[in-house]
């Protein structure tokens, strides 16, 4: 009996193989938002649906580390569903407390960059197979913004706008 249960089990995974699953991956990693609270960076993942009928996503997992430290976990409850037989993409917004970037000044000031690693696990309610996690890695760095740019400066155009009055003068 228990020889005929392995035989089942390798028989269904064997079929269960060639399923088409949807298929995911990160497209950009970017700056969001900076606020009192902290730096939010937000994930945008592309998600393929190879079946005619929208796949509920149950929920999705993130860890967000640089100089090998956690920077950020969390999940994102309920983000929705993936089209029917298109792309979806999904944002993933990730915030980084104020005092965790300071202690990754050494890092920070070195290049002006954070240099992450950013894993997410995609978990879809798919048909008959039930709940199935798609893993994504990646690597990159993100840069910082300037004091220019949070501040609503940065712009040369204003400094060429007053050059040209002076040579019109």
């Amino acid at each position: 009996m228990a020889g005929l249960m392995e035989k089942a089990k390798n028989f269904v995974a064997e079929k269960m193989g060639d399923v088409p699953k949807p298929e995911a991956n990160i497209d950009d990693v970017d700056l969001k938002n900076l606020d009192k609270t902290g730096v939010t960076y937000l994930a945008k993942v592309g998600i393929t649906n190879p079946y005619s009928h929208s796949i509920p996503i149950c929920e999705i997992t993130f860890s967000l580390s640089s100089a090998t430290r956690v920077i950020a976990s969390g999940t994102v409850p309920d983000p929705g569903s993936i089209k029917a037989s298109e792309t979806t993409v999904v944002d993933v917004p990730m915030l980084v407390p104020h005092n965790i970037l300071m202690s990754l000044a050494k890092d920070i000031w070195k290049d002006g960059d954070i240099d992450y690693e950013l894993v997410i696990g995609l978990i879809v309610d798919l048909p008959v197979i039930g709940n199935f996690t798609i893993p994504l890695t990646t690597k990159g760095d993100i840069k910082l913004p300037t004091l220019g740019s949070i501040f609503g400066g940065g712009g040369g155009d204003d400094d060429e706008k007053k050059d040209e009055k002076k040579d019109d003068e």
